[in-house]
């Protein structure tokens, strides 16, 4: 008897869902960025009526779930492998889902234009050279490394200056929405420079810096390349648990533009397999 009523309650649940997606992507206005333009999410009519359906019928079914199960909707939308439908800034072309940040091994969290941080997601931070409480900020669990890395190429004469690691979500939206706002100065529409942008700049809660996990070191130039502390930096990083994030080659899988400046920790053993691999995160972690 509880099965027939349970079979017979999804049914019901079924057809409302269905209904009321319908009703609404016949309805609803083509979505809209921040400055009020149209944002460039589709080709077509008809493209943007099935993406307005989707999105329709996974909000309601999410909230309706939600109602079932007594969790938020915010619950509800991270137990699900799908996109978030919700997220909060909304930028054209961006639908993330989010970061695993429960998986037993923290190093290993993939944040990138595809996995965003929970809104929730607290860092606890710790300064990344010891000695200097004013230094940049890490993941109190990464600082020591980094810092170990730091005395280890004083030794052989190269400073490892930490330039930019935790950034609060308030500042990559703000250095986000100003390269977008670069990009539109040229002449590109929002839906593109927004692209450009995020080739460069991650959108808030998708860069590895919202989460305490990266540094930029000494430079944000690509001529870093050519340093001493890079050559360095390429030949010992791994044995202090860091990788090259956005390699030169990998660029069609990072979706990140070359950034020889950019160290993640990772954690010794994954660094010197990667290192002898030839292999990007995305790659190591089997999700390119």
């Amino acid at each position: 008897m509880k099965k027939i009523l349970t079979l017979t309650l999804f049914g019901i649940l079924a057809v409302v869902l269905i209904g009321y997606g319908i009703a609404s992507a016949v309805k609803k206005d083509k979505p809209t960025v921040a400055d009020g333009s149209v944002a460039d999410y589709s080709n077509s009519a008809s493209d943007y009526l099935s993406q307005s359906f989707s999105e329709s019928l996974s909000a309601t079914a999410a909230q309706v779930i939600a109602d079932i199960t007594g969790q938020s909707r915010d619950e509800t939308a991270k137990g699900s492998a799908g996109r978030i439908d919700d997220y909060e800034y909304a930028y054209a072309g961006f639908t993330p889902a989010y970061a695993n940040v429960s998986i037993s091994d923290w190093k290993m969290l993939l944040v990138n234009r595809d996995y965003i941080l929970p809104e929730d997601y607290e860092v606890k931070l710790a300064p990344s050279i010891t000695s200097d409480p004013d230094s940049m900020q890490l993941d109190y669990r990464v600082a020591p490394h980094y810092n170990e890395m730091y005395l280890a190429a004083l030794e052989d004469g190269i400073e490892l200056t930490p330039v930019s690691g935790y950034r609060s979500l308030t500042r990559q939206r703000n250095n986000f929405e100003r390269k977008i706002e670069k990009y539109i100065d040229e002449g590109y529409s929002r839906a593109e420079a927004t692209r450009l942008a995020a080739k460069i700049i991650l959108p808030p809660g998708t860069s590895e810096h919202n989460a305490g996990l990266a540094m930029d070191i000494c430079s944000l130039y690509e001529s870093f390349e050519n340093s001493a502390e890079f050559k360095w930096l390429s030949e010992n990083a791994a044995d202090y648990g860091f990788i090259l994030r956005y390699p030169k080659d990998k660029q069609d899988i990072t979706k990140i533009i070359y950034e020889p400046w950019h160290w993640r920790y990772v954690g010794v053993e994954a660094a010197k397999a990667m290192k002898a691999s030839g292999e990007c995160f995305e790659e190591y972690l089997g999700v390119a």
